[in-house]
């Protein structure tokens, strides 16, 4: 076992083994109880003979088989004619010893011996000698610590060091944040060799602290600086400090800090440090509460007036905003290592380290699949690979295709299909009407996003859904694409209208409503998109509640603004309805074709679906098939569930 091997508190084989001595102690513990119940229970041993009632025992004096006899207070033993020995319990019977004389039998008599001076010493200090023991054990406790898991161990660390046996994790594994890897490469190079940076008057930073959304590999990339920088790598969660009693968490961090002292230069990783590191004064401890004290003490330990030299904390959070600014100032945190949502080229990277473990297909491209998941972290992307695998697995398929990454994409991004949903006729035709109506307008919406798939095989809890996807990343929104979002999210509710009529319009565009009215009122109140209104910021500041009710008014609006923001929120999601029903009534032959189509196939590519408007052939192998869908005759009772933009809900229950 190599020095970087060693757990905390172990002592690389000098002194007794702690194993040895807990055994020597049970058999210590074992001995005294086998020696005090042989004490006490001596008469067990030395009686002979077998025991039989005093009532066969007076036969056998009558019979004149009985040859002697000892009397004592507790027992009467004997032997009989034929050498046997017996034993009895006596009672009280007077004229035993006549009947003994009478029959010829041999009396004598033993005098019952009580208890030794050392057993009676015993009996009388054994409860001391238990309560000092009970003592001792405590106290040692108390002195060596007791470890993390001791009878006083609770104030000891429970940081653990991360060790090679499940996987070693390098950099090589971490692709798609560039950026944040080069940050931490050159603090891992600064433990490899600090001279170099030492010649200019440079110092080894103290802290890191990796921000970024869930599933963007910050933790990966803290298992990755424990491979490359071959020094102690301490590993510990922010939750992990966080006790009912008052000081037990600032103990722990002490005691955390003692040991990553003893194995420096070292690196100590808190994941998820928002657990204890949240802004002090925001609770209702008065700052005495715990958690307070442990990051009291936590804040002296990272830059206080003892240093520690060559402990390098690496920290955690997808809540950057809630943390402490002591906790974030140079000294204790040196560098914000920001981890972001990968981007086209990031994505790319990232699927190829999950494929070199899954068998490929000819046809696969993960440029095509990277393109297709716009925001997808790390963590989306390799339960993507995960799911074709298993979607391959389920075909008894030796090789994973892109139709399995297809599929697993639209598992991922809308749901698990609901072919055995039951929908009627109507519902079916509506659900293609709707859909085809989002697809009509995204068509003929420039600024609007191509379209990727539509489909009214019911996924998760919608009905149909219509895909865009962007052709690259976006990393800010123009007014004109959102005008047309806005348009596009009206599509389905008015291609209902005006297939169906005024009164058979459904609840199925909540969900797009919702939409629109969030998108107008961010444009309003946040992007100072309106003419009225002006450039000013009137948002609802977030986190301003009060156990869980928040005013829709920001305290700084006036009752005249407040009116004004919704007429102008209105006046826009009307506007993209206007839009929608201009495109539709224009184009209502495509509307009708479209819908058709979805009918007949169920599902669209962006591709077929330019082909169809163009009037060319869709050019599908498969034969045109009914759909799959069970139907019913007869109408079901629907209430319409809200879901995302483009989408039409399911009935509620279904």
């Amino acid at each position: 076992m190599n020095e970087n091997d060693k757990q905390p508190g172990d002592n690389g084989g000098n002194g007794p083994n702690p194993w040895m001595k807990s055994l020597l102690i049970w058999v210590g513990i074992l001995l005294s109880l086998a020696i005090v119940v042989t004490m006490f229970d001596g008469r067990s041993g030395t009686a002979t003979g077998n025991a039989i009632a005093y009532s066969a025992f007076l036969d056998k004096v009558d019979e004149g088989t009985v040859k002697d006899v000892t009397i004592s207070r507790e027992q009467i033993t004997g032997t009989l004619s034929s050498g046997e020995k017996f034993r009895t319990d006596p009672v009280s019977d007077p004229q035993l010893t006549d009947r003994l004389r009478k029959a010829g039998v041999e009396i004598s008599g033993k005098r019952d011996e009580g208890p030794s001076i050392w057993q009676y010493m015993l009996v009388q200090a054994l409860p001391f000698l238990l309560f000092l023991g009970i003592a001792f054990f405590v106290v040692r406790q108390m002195q060596k610590g007791g470890g993390a898991g001791g009878a006083m161990g609770f104030g000891k660390s429970r940081a653990k060091m991360l060790t090679q046996k499940e996987g070693k994790v390098t950099f090589a594994d971490v692709a798609g944040i560039d950026e944040a890897r080069e940050e931490l490469e050159e603090v891992v190079e600064f433990l490899k060799d600090p001279s170099k940076f030492a010649r200019l008057g440079g110092k080894i930073p103290k802290g890191a602290l990796l921000v970024g959304s869930p599933g963007t590999g910050k933790t990966l990339l803290a298992r990755a600086i424990a491979g490359e920088a071959g020094v102690p790598f301490f590993t510990i969660s922010g939750s992990d400090f966080v006790e009912m009693f008052v000081g037990v968490g600032a103990s722990r961090v002490r005691d955390m800090f003692e040991q990553a002292k003893k194995s420096a230069p070292c690196i100590v990783f808190i994941d998820e440090i928002d657990a204890v590191g949240r802004h002090r004064g925001a609770g209702l401890g008065n700052g005495n509460d715990e958690r307070e004290q442990t990051l009291n003490q936590l804040l002296v330990e990272m830059d206080g007036f003892e240093a520690n030299e060559g402990i390098i904390i690496v920290a955690a959070t997808n809540r950057p905003d809630v943390l402490d600014p002591a906790l974030l100032r140079p000294g204790r945190f040196d560098r914000q290592v920001v981890v972001p949502r990968p981007d086209i080229e990031g994505r790319i990277k990232i699927l190829e380290v999950h494929m070199k473990k899954v068998p490929l297909a000819p046809d696969v491209d993960a440029r095509v699949i990277a393109r297709g998941t716009p925001g997808f972290s790390g963590a989306d992307l390799a339960n993507l690979v995960n799911e074709a695998a298993l979607t391959a697995a389920r075909k008894s398929k030796r090789l994973v295709a892109m139709q399995e990454f297809e599929e697993a994409k639209d598992k991922v991004m809308m749901g698990a299909e609901r072919r055995s949903m039951v929908m009627t006729d109507d519902e079916k035709r509506m659900t293609a009407y709707h859909e085809a109506g989002h697809a009509i307008v995204a068509l003929h919406e420039p600024a609007s996003d191509p379209i990727h798939k539509a489909t009214i095989i019911p996924r998760g809890r919608a009905l149909g859904m219509v895909m865009r996807l962007p052709e690259r990343d976006s990393y800010s929104y123009h007014r004109d694409k959102m005008y047309a979002n806005l348009a596009v999210a009206m599509g389905g509710r008015v291609a209902e209208e005006i297939i169906f009529g005024y009164d058979k319009v459904s609840s199925g565009a909540s969900g797009d409503i919702q939409y629109a009215t969030g998108l107008a009122r961010d444009m309003v109140t946040k992007w100072g998109m309106s003419d009225k209104v002006g450039p000013v910021d009137y948002a609802q500041p977030e986190g301003e509640s009060f156990l869980g009710y928040s005013s829709s008014q920001p305290t700084h609006m006036s009752n005249e603004t407040a009116q004004l923001i919704d007429h102008e929120i209105k006046t826009i999601v009307e506007g993209g309805l206007t839009r929608a029903k201009t495109v539709l009534t224009d184009h209502s032959d495509q509307l009708h074709l479209l819908a058709e189509a979805l009918l007949e196939y169920e599902t669209l590519s962006g591709d077929e679906i330019k082909k169809l408007i163009a009037g060319e052939g869709i050019g599908r192998v498969d034969q045109p098939k009914k759909s799959s869908i069970p139907s019913v005759g007869t109408s079901i009772p629907k209430t319409r569930r809200p879901q995302g933009p483009f989408g039409n809900p399911s009935p509620a229950g279904a």
